[in-house]
């Protein structure tokens, strides 16, 4: 086997994408919705000044002590991703009003895609990483945009900038820096890296 029998890996998220990506990589785990007040954490950081990549971090590690704590034998995977662009952070749009507005203020400009992953286990955190994927969007035209948001509909909700590369997003693009996974919200290859040296999976 791949993968050692413990100790059992949780994924503290509630995205598809990241299940998806790791599920891609063949990994066993279950998926615990933290239930944490991600809003007030990002409400507080950004009053006292905090650095998104830190913020980034404080969103991953409480999403995996709240899970860690119901299961301190298991290794606990806390994720978070935040959206930057010119000093903004954008937050997930409530509506498909709101996600045009999204994709309205990224067009033509380069956003940064800052994505926390952290490790629990025993009541530690044992592991952090943060990958930032770089974006820039194209000058698409308002014609494009209409049938772009009818193309996807309320699955742009799910996403912090209203697009999904797994779906047509990549046609938002010029350009992109960064792999898949991490735009995604789970920077693989680093986590793997991880799991083989704390004997999780084979070397």
């Amino acid at each position: 086997m791949i993968q050692a029998a413990a100790p059992a890996l949780i994924l503290a998220s509630a995205s598809t994408a990241r299940r998806a990506v790791l599920e891609g990589a063949g990994l066993r785990f279950e998926t615990r919705v933290a239930g944490v007040d991600e809003a007030a954490i990002k409400e507080a950081a950004q009053a006292e000044g905090i650095p998104a990549e830190d913020a980034a971090l404080m969103l991953a590690d409480a999403k995996a002590v709240r899970v860690a704590a119901q299961a301190p034998d298991a290794l606990v995977i806390g994720a978070d991703q935040l959206l930057v662009c010119e000093g903004v952070w954008f937050d997930k749009p409530p509506d498909m009003g709101a996600a045009r507005g999204h994709l309205q203020r990224l067009r033509a400009r380069q956003h940064e895609l800052v994505t926390a992953l952290v490790c629990h286990r025993g009541g530690q955190r044992i592991w952090q990483h943060v990958a930032k994927p770089r974006l820039t969007m194209r000058d698409f035209s308002d014609a494009f945009l209409d049938a772009y948001l009818a193309a996807e509909g309320e699955a742009l909700l799910s996403s912090v900038g209203a697009y999904r590369l797994e779906g047509h997003g990549a046609q938002l693009f010029d350009r992109i820096e960064g792999d898949q996974p991490a735009i995604l919200g789970m920077p693989l290859l680093p986590l793997l890296g991880f799991l083989r040296q704390h004997g999780v999976l084979l070397r």
